[in-house]
Protein backbone atom coordinates (compact mmCIF):
# COMPACT_ATOMS: atom_id res chain seq x y z
CA UNK A 1 0.00 0.00 0.00
CA UNK A 2 2.87 2.09 0.74
CA UNK A 3 4.15 2.27 -2.32
CA UNK A 4 1.42 2.19 -4.40
CA UNK A 5 1.21 5.86 -2.09
CA UNK A 6 4.21 6.73 -2.92
CA UNK A 7 4.14 6.29 -6.88
CA UNK A 8 0.73 8.07 -6.46
CA UNK A 9 2.23 10.75 -4.70
CA UNK A 10 5.18 11.22 -7.31
CA UNK A 11 2.49 11.31 -10.07
CA UNK A 12 0.18 14.07 -8.47
CA UNK A 13 3.26 16.43 -7.78
CA UNK A 14 4.69 15.42 -11.61
CA UNK A 15 1.10 16.42 -13.15
CA UNK A 16 -0.59 19.54 -10.39
CA UNK A 17 0.88 22.27 -7.91
CA UNK A 18 0.62 20.71 -5.23
CA UNK A 19 1.86 23.56 -2.28
CA UNK A 20 0.95 21.72 0.82
CA UNK A 21 0.71 18.67 3.13
CA UNK A 22 -3.39 19.66 3.43
CA UNK A 23 -3.56 19.81 -0.29
CA UNK A 24 -1.89 16.56 -0.84
CA UNK A 25 -3.92 14.48 1.84
CA UNK A 26 -6.84 16.25 -0.30
CA UNK A 27 -5.83 14.60 -3.73
CA UNK A 28 -4.80 11.31 -2.45
CA UNK A 29 -8.06 10.68 -0.30
CA UNK A 30 -9.95 11.97 -3.81
CA UNK A 31 -7.70 8.90 -5.26
CA UNK A 32 -9.23 6.65 -2.56
CA UNK A 33 -6.44 6.69 -0.67
CA UNK A 34 -6.89 6.66 2.73
CA UNK A 35 -4.21 9.01 4.66
CA UNK A 36 -3.85 11.35 7.44
CA UNK A 37 -1.45 14.60 7.61
CA UNK A 38 0.59 12.81 9.56
CA UNK A 39 1.11 10.15 7.09
CA UNK A 40 1.66 12.45 3.87
CA UNK A 41 4.40 14.48 5.75
CA UNK A 42 6.41 11.05 6.66
CA UNK A 43 5.62 9.96 3.00
CA UNK A 44 7.28 13.71 1.93
CA UNK A 45 10.54 13.18 3.82
CA UNK A 46 10.88 9.40 3.08
CA UNK A 47 10.16 10.40 -0.93
CA UNK A 48 13.09 13.47 0.04
CA UNK A 49 10.01 15.74 -1.82
CA UNK A 50 11.60 19.47 -1.84
CA UNK A 51 9.25 22.74 -2.39
CA UNK A 52 10.10 24.62 -5.31
CA UNK A 53 8.49 28.01 -7.11
CA UNK A 54 5.53 27.06 -8.51
CA UNK A 55 3.96 28.53 -12.37
CA UNK A 56 1.89 30.36 -10.12
CA UNK A 57 4.22 32.28 -7.37
CA UNK A 58 3.14 29.53 -4.56
CA UNK A 59 5.55 27.06 -3.90
CA UNK A 60 5.17 23.32 -4.55
CA UNK A 61 6.46 19.71 -4.02
CA UNK A 62 8.70 18.12 -6.66
CA UNK A 63 11.60 15.35 -6.50
CA UNK A 64 15.27 17.23 -6.08
CA UNK A 65 16.93 17.80 -9.58
CA UNK A 66 13.90 17.08 -11.42
CA UNK A 67 13.46 19.41 -14.53
CA UNK A 68 10.44 21.43 -14.31
CA UNK A 69 7.80 21.30 -16.63
CA UNK A 70 7.25 23.31 -19.95
CA UNK A 71 6.40 26.26 -17.63
CA UNK A 72 9.37 26.55 -16.04
CA UNK A 73 11.03 27.79 -19.16
CA UNK A 74 8.02 30.68 -19.77
CA UNK A 75 8.82 31.29 -16.18
CA UNK A 76 12.45 31.33 -16.86
CA UNK A 77 11.79 33.94 -20.01
CA UNK A 78 9.92 36.01 -18.06
CA UNK A 79 12.23 36.34 -15.37
CA UNK A 80 15.31 36.89 -17.04
CA UNK A 81 13.05 39.80 -19.43
CA UNK A 82 12.27 41.32 -16.08
CA UNK A 83 15.14 40.94 -13.69
CA UNK A 84 18.39 40.38 -15.47
CA UNK A 85 20.60 43.38 -16.10
CA UNK A 86 23.69 42.10 -16.67
CA UNK A 87 25.66 39.09 -18.07
CA UNK A 88 29.52 38.65 -18.07
CA UNK A 89 31.33 35.37 -18.22
CA UNK A 90 35.41 34.22 -17.16
CA UNK A 91 36.38 31.19 -18.21
CA UNK A 92 33.73 28.52 -17.01
CA UNK A 93 31.90 30.91 -15.17
CA UNK A 94 29.28 33.60 -15.46
CA UNK A 95 28.09 36.17 -13.57
CA UNK A 96 24.50 37.05 -13.99
CA UNK A 97 23.15 40.49 -12.49
CA UNK A 98 19.62 41.50 -11.45
CA UNK A 99 17.61 44.08 -9.78
CA UNK A 100 18.06 43.43 -5.78
CA UNK A 101 15.84 40.70 -4.32
CA UNK A 102 15.86 38.87 -8.11
CA UNK A 103 18.94 36.81 -7.80
CA UNK A 104 17.34 33.80 -5.74
CA UNK A 105 14.32 33.10 -7.90
CA UNK A 106 16.06 33.41 -11.06
CA UNK A 107 18.87 30.88 -9.72
CA UNK A 108 16.01 28.40 -9.18
CA UNK A 109 14.90 28.34 -12.74
CA UNK A 110 18.30 28.10 -13.80
CA UNK A 111 18.54 25.23 -11.52
CA UNK A 112 15.39 23.35 -12.39
CA UNK A 113 16.11 23.71 -16.30
CA UNK A 114 18.20 21.08 -16.30
CA UNK A 115 20.51 22.52 -18.59
CA UNK A 116 23.59 19.34 -17.93
CA UNK A 117 26.22 21.74 -18.77
CA UNK A 118 25.04 23.66 -15.95
CA UNK A 119 26.67 22.73 -12.90
CA UNK A 120 25.19 24.72 -10.03
CA UNK A 121 24.66 28.48 -9.05
CA UNK A 122 25.06 30.08 -6.27
CA UNK A 123 23.06 33.69 -6.12
CA UNK A 124 23.17 36.32 -3.06
CA UNK A 125 20.49 39.08 -3.47
CA UNK A 126 21.87 40.28 -7.14
CA UNK A 127 24.22 38.43 -8.34
CA UNK A 128 24.59 35.02 -9.32
CA UNK A 129 27.30 32.88 -9.63
CA UNK A 130 26.82 30.04 -12.63
CA UNK A 131 29.88 27.00 -13.02
CA UNK A 132 29.29 25.65 -16.48
CA UNK A 133 31.44 22.15 -17.41
CA UNK A 134 33.23 21.57 -19.62
CA UNK A 135 34.38 25.60 -20.14
CA UNK A 136 33.51 25.43 -23.75
CA UNK A 137 30.18 25.22 -23.43
CA UNK A 138 30.19 28.14 -21.65
CA UNK A 139 30.00 30.57 -24.72
CA UNK A 140 26.66 28.14 -25.47
CA UNK A 141 24.85 28.75 -22.43
CA UNK A 142 26.13 32.50 -22.36
CA UNK A 143 23.97 32.46 -25.52
CA UNK A 144 21.12 30.69 -24.34
CA UNK A 145 20.91 33.31 -21.20
CA UNK A 146 20.85 36.58 -23.41
CA UNK A 147 18.42 34.85 -25.46
CA UNK A 148 15.93 34.68 -22.43
CA UNK A 149 16.59 37.92 -22.11
CA UNK A 150 15.02 38.86 -25.49
CA UNK A 151 18.27 41.70 -26.19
Amino acid sequence: MKTWRHKKILELISEQEISTQEDLVDVLQKAGFSVTQATVSRDIKELGLIKVPGSSGISRYTVPGESLNPRNEDRMKRLFRDSVVCLDYSENLIIIKTLPGEAQGVASTIDNAGWPEVIGTVAGDDTILVVVKPKKLTHATMKKFFALTGR
